[in-house]
């Protein structure tokens, strides 16, 4: 009786209206809230859009480096802030635990990212005696190995020499003040522009080389390089090497990536210093650190300074096979004088292949016709000249020599305890002196291997007609294909485009920079020992060595295959050999910049708080910063809400929706829903300009309801007992918006609650430009039939949706609905079929136990929706699935 008479009351109760001072206070009211909601909601997207972006990033191919994590970790946590700041002015101040639950997670990224190698050595300068290789983080790898050579096999010969340390490099940048202005110019560069980037690489080299060297350093170097010439000899020329921390670490070789200086002139040792210490900011440099996933700041650039030798002939050996684990033979590439011309790939060197087992027993020589070599100027430098071509048909060593490079690159192996890669020459007396020692990064063996033949086919078989060239030298297994790009220049690299195949005249380590652009890399000259080839094999890329005439037989834009593990050029794509490509592996994955946005994405996009209506979801639970998001969203709709059930002058802004529907619907206008201003209680549909609400209402308006499904009697003895016993299924509350269906709008931005009986549902959307900011938010609960048909209702709703391309999250009877990133037509046709839902799911939880009936629905929705989307997507599932819940 007394509901009876609270209902009669306010049938005949009169709203008293509302003064031109009221009025006034009402739109400044408004105007202020949601303003505050609305800049929210722009930074809740923007938020959640960053996150999508660093789990996508986490998860694919894509290169990425430092730069790219930190300006996405304080682009998040700019929007955080915003968000949570726009709440708190939103609740007048409340919500205060956000804040340091705020402060705490952006604290945690923040020690994360500035996490740095600190280095135990503080002296400048180190002789190599000093060395070993316990301190690869005060004086790089390169010189670390060196040292622990001198230390290990004194009877080996290395140069004499030392090292500027990170203790020196750090005091040069401090005195130039130069990290902050590199850090700048990285994190505005877009990395992928290949112009760009050559534009900040030589700024960056630039400002090195015209920098000051701090006094204390000049000190240090000048006295280090006094201790050289008592060691060896009065002005004695040097080489200068960089010895970058991490560079010549297993899987990361920097192979040619960094710069050297040869024979360089006392005078001119700081001027060259600096020149190493510019080349850490090559654009090849750049471009590894990014596609390796090496941090800049975990890269201090150490500068190793050794007596130059002039060399008589020089190379590289390697311990084991780089391609071929199994293989008990070491492989050595030389030619005469520096090994500069193998290193750099612009000679095909000489080959021999040894016994690991039996040093003296050679398995294969190739002796190549080598047309020059680099040999040691007078003054300073180094310079290319011509071969008779007599001497270069010559072998670079006599069978003695090879035989002693080979038992030192053993000895070296089984002291570092893992393959090697060992640079040497032969000094005027023809000794062999070690000039350098890094991990082989080894390929890994897949299947068994075939016997190739030496001209580059499979022992016996029919070379194939489509086979363009042969030959070569397989220096990274596999097998891609893609059209040819010739590079000639360096204004090649601006234009390579992504996918093609590399191919060059010379094995150059500045094409290195392509190598994450490219499917294969095919050059004339080279050798497996080379800088390029090393880097082709870390990026897992096929790549064939030495092949004659390939600059002039493959023209560019021509599609061909390359099978380098058979050292075959076919025309075209080969399907039946692509069937066979090895799957990249991600080039970051386990880098340390990979790792370090493993570690920053725990704290950001990890959802944890999930159950609005939970006992957990509370402000001090959130830990990380989507929870944060999440929290504010929601309380930033209730917050909306609440305001308008807790003021009496909000109440009355509200205008009933005039329409020929037997509903009541109410539009409050948050900022610009109205086409004209609205003075009386009654909006007509005609002036409502809110996209988002004309889609909803379309869809509302589709179809009219035919009324509540034929209930069973069990389905309606559950609705009554659910409706005797149930205290949450009243229907009658206090609040006005609990009673009414309400919409909130302005010309972007739509929210619907909606109760229809015992079933609530919410509509949370904004559709314009630009489509990233665009999304729609559908939740749905309650019902009046037991748990168990609820639970089904749900799952067969959700089953519609998941057609239709949305994001589905559900926990008992209650379903969220998600879907973002559209542009604007496909989000007003998600609007379209979740106002359509909304009317026309009313009730369905009383026959969720019938499959015929659940069969029905189905179909009828299915046809209805198809009807109003061009691509109507909605399948006739089977109901089993749902019946079996």
């Amino acid at each position: 009786m007394t509901a009876l008479l609270t209902r009669i009351k306010r049938l005949f109760s009169r709203t008293p209206e509302i003064d031109e001072v009221e009025a006034a206070a009402v739109g400044a009211l408004f105007k202020g809230k949601y303003n505050s909601f609305k800049r929210l909601l722009e930074a809740n997207n923007q938020a959640l859009r960053v996150m999508t972006e660093l789990d996508q990033t986490l998860k694919g191919m894509h290169s990425f480096g430092m730069v790219f994590v930190r300006s996405r970790c304080t682009a998040v946590t700019v929007d955080v802030y915003s968000i949570v700041k726009n709440l708190r002015e939103l609740a007048g101040g409340g919500y205060a635990d956000l804040e340091p639950a705020f402060r705490n997670i952006r604290a945690d990224i923040r020690g994360i990212l500035e996490r740095r190698r600190v280095s135990p050595v503080t002296d400048f300068v180190l002789d190599l005696e000093a060395v070993d290789k316990e301190m690869a983080d005060a004086v790089g790898g390169k010189m670390a190995n060196l040292g622990e050579i001198l230390k290990r096999f004194p009877d080996l010969r290395i140069p004499h020499g030392f090292v500027v340390t990170v203790a020196g490099y750090e005091r040069f940048m401090a005195h130039t003040m130069l990290q902050k202005e590199i850090d700048r110019r990285l994190q505005s560069t877009e990395m992928e522009d290949p112009s760009a980037l050559y534009r900040v690489s030589s700024e960056i080299q630039l400002a090195i080389i015209n920098a000051e060297i701090p006094e204390d350093l000049r000190r240090a170097i000048e006295a280090a390089y006094g201790r050289l010439e008592a060691r060896t000899r009065a002005g004695v020329k040097v080489s200068l090497r960089s010895s970058a921390v991490g560079e010549d670490a297993s899987g990361a070789s920097f192979a040619g990536q960094y710069r050297s200086e040869l024979n360089v002139n006392p005078n001119n040792l700081l001027a060259s210093f600096k020149e190493i210490l510019a080349g850490k900011y090559s654009v090849t440099a750049i471009s590894y650190r990014l596609n390796r996933g090496i941090k800049d700041e975990d890269v201090p650039m150490c500068v190793g300074c050794m007596a130059m030798v002039d060399a008589r002939a020089g190379g590289v050996a390697y311990s084991r096979s780089p391609t071929d684990i199994r293989a008990n033979a070491l492989l050595i590439n030389a030619v005469p004088g520096l090994p500069k011309a193998v290193v750099d790939g612009s000679v095909t060197p000489d080959l021999w292949v040894v016994s690991r087992t039996d040093p003296e027993r050679i398995l294969k020589e190739v002796v190549a016709r080598k047309t020059e070599k680099f040999q040691c100027l007078p003054e300073e430098g180094v310079t290319r000249v011509a071969l008779d071509p007599n001497e270069g048909r010559l072998p670079s060593l006599d069978r003695a020599m090879v035989a002693e490079v080979a038992q030192a690159t053993i000895r070296l192996e089984e002291g570092f305890e893992t393959p090697v890669d060992v640079e040497w020459v032969l000094d005027e007396e023809g000794r062999l002196v070690i000039v350098q020692c890094r991990p082989l990064t080894q390929l890994p063996q897949e299947g068994d291997a075939e016997a190739v033949a030496p001209d580059g086919g499979v022992t016996g078989e029919t070379v194939p007609d489509d086979v363009v060239l042969q030959g070569g030298d397989t220096a990274s297994p596999g097998i891609a294909a893609g059209p040819v790009f010739v590079v000639r220049a360096n204004d090649d690299i601006l234009r390579f485009p992504t996918g093609a195949v590399l191919v060059a005249a010379r094995a150059h380590p500045r094409w290195a920079t392509l190598l994450p652009r490219a499917a294969a890399v095919i050059t004339e000259t080279g050798g497996i020992t080379g800088h390029l080839a090393n880097v082709a094999r870390e990026f897992g890329l096929p790549a064939l060595f030495n092949v004659p005439e390939a600059t002039r037989k493959l023209g560019t834009g021509e599609e061909v295959t390359l099978d380098a593990d058979m050292r075959r050029v076919h025309s075209g794509r080969v399907e039946r050999l692509l069937a066979q490509q090895r799957p990249r592996k991600g080039l970051m994955e386990g880098t340390p910049v990979h790792e370090t946005l493993k570690e920053v994405v725990r704290l950001i996009t990890p959802l944890n708080l999930t159950d609005p209506a939970g006992p957990d979801f509370k402000a001090g639970n959130c830990q990380t910063l989507h929870d944060i998001t999440r929290f504010c969203h929601e309380m930033s709709v209730r917050e909306m809400f609440s305001f308008g059930q807790e003021t009496a002058l909000v109440r009355r802004a509200g205008k009933r929706l005039v329409v020929d529907v037997p509903m009541q619907w109410w539009v409050l206008d948050l900022e610009d829903g109205f086409r004209d201003p609205v003075t009386g209680p009654h909006v007509h549909i005609s002036n409502i300009q809110s996209q988002p609400m004309q889609a909803l209402w379309a869809g509302i308006t589709a179809k009219p309801w035919a009324g509540p499904p034929a209930v069973d009697g069990r389905g309606f003895m559950s609705v009554m007992l659910q409706a005797a016993s149930n205290p949450n299924l009243n229907a009658d509350g206090a609040s006005e918006y609990a009673q009414r269906n309400y919409f909130m709008i302005s010309r972007y931005f739509c929210n619907l609650t909606s109760r229809m009986g015992f079933h609530f549902s919410t509509v949370e959307t904004l559709a314009g430009d630009p489509a990233y900011e665009n999304y729609a938010r559908f939740s749905f609960k309650g019902g009046a039939a037991d748990l168990r048909r609820r639970v089904m209702r749900t799952r067969f709703i959700a089953s519609v949706l998941e057609e239709q391309g949305f994001e589905i999250e559900s926990h008992e009877d209650m379903l969220i609905a998600r879907i973002s990133g559209r542009p604007l037509e496909e989000t007003l046709a998600a609007l379209r079929i979740l106002g359509y839902l909304t009317i026309h799911t009313r009730q369905l939880d009383m026959i969720m136990l019938n499959p015929d009936q659940v069969s029905y629905y189905r179909a009828m929705l299915c046809t209805d929706i198809g009807g109003m989307v061009q691509d109507g997507r909605c399948v006739l599932n089977q109901t089993s699935d749902l019946q079996s819940q």
